[in-house]
């Protein structure tokens, strides 16, 4: 028995809803399929269709109650042993894509990722960071993830059972500015539950213009800051933290705010290009964060 939740915001999910509506139902699994809408301004007549497909709901929430609050809410309302999380912006690679996942159901207390990927022909301009940073970043094959299953753990797709999600949930008490999926895998290897990774992708769609990728990524940073600074993340469990952490015992966060000062502009020109480096993304981040912390410093003294 399978719940597949699906949280969505100001997104036509309609054409998700239905494939795998189709897809279930051939498989005579007993299922549900809930879409929650984040208090959206666009797309509610089409994602209505939704309420008209057999064991199916799309229920608009009052206010934006965020990412994390929105997927402990969708797990409160399925009814099934088996939950299967996706977005709203992604679509199934394989026409198998829910048989697959339901060879992984049994007793085993884990978790299930299926993957991403994102689409091979380059996207516009305004997209081409987000796009570039998918590819090489995220869209790894399941071989790969399996050497670092937590870190390579991402919430667009993933498969896990009840009971584990009500050990596990996430966190509802942290800034909603990204990094919840972080958090969650970390909590997952604090508890000891293996995730699994598996070949069954689904298309990232939603790729984020510049401006909007980049004001995402500043979010995440302050989200990483709070994740650190409130002790929830140890500052050596993903690369940024862990180089973050060595520059600020080494107490070179003023020289590398000053650094980030005086690259900033022309760092994000190059982002903005039509070959944008993920080296100097790296290089951006880096110094975002630490200017962060030298403003921290600043207001404490």
């Amino acid at each position: 028995m399978l719940s597949i939740l699906i949280p969505t915001y100001n997104y036509n999910v309609f054409e998700l809803v239905s494939t795998l509506h189709k897809q279930v139902e051939a498989t005579g699994i007993i299922f549900e399929i809930i879409c929650l809408d984040d208090a959206s301004n666009l797309f509610f007549l089409e994602n209505e269709k939704i309420n008209g497909l057999e064991h199916s709901s799309y229920e608009i929430l009052e206010t934006n109650i965020g990412r994390s609050k929105i997927r402990n809410l969708l797990a409160k309302k399925a009814k099934y042993d088996w939950l299967l999380f996706l977005d709203s912006d992604v679509f199934p690679k394989k026409e198998s894509f829910i048989s697959e996942y339901i060879q992984q159901i049994n007793t085993e207390e884990k978790i299930v990722n299926g993957g991403l990927l994102y689409q091979t022909e380059k996207p516009e301009k305004s997209k081409l960071l987000r796009w570039v940073y998918g590819k090489k970043r995220e869209a790894l094959p399941y071989n790969t993830r399996e050497h670092n299953p937590y870190l390579c753990f991402l919430t667009l797709n993933f498969l896990i059972p009840k009971a584990v999600f009500e050990k596990v949930s996430f966190n509802e008490t942290i800034p909603n500015l990204r990094h919840e999926d972080t958090l969650f895998s970390y909590n997952l290897m604090q508890k000891k539950i293996k995730i699994v990774h598996i070949d069954n992708p689904i298309y990232h769609y939603g790729l984020d213009d510049f401006e909007n990728a980049i004001k995402k990524e500043n979010d995440s940073l302050l989200a990483l800051k709070h994740l650190i600074d409130n002790r929830l993340l140890p500052t050596d469990y993903i690369r940024i933290s862990k180089i973050f952490s060595k520059i600020k015992d080494l107490k070179l966060i003023p020289i590398f705010s000053f650094f980030h000062k005086t690259t900033r502009i022309p760092f994000l020109k190059n982002l903005s290009s039509t070959n944008p480096s993920l080296f100097l993304f790296d290089l951006y981040r880096l110094g975002y964060l630490c200017t962060l912390e030298n403003k921290s410093n600043v207001s404490n003294n």
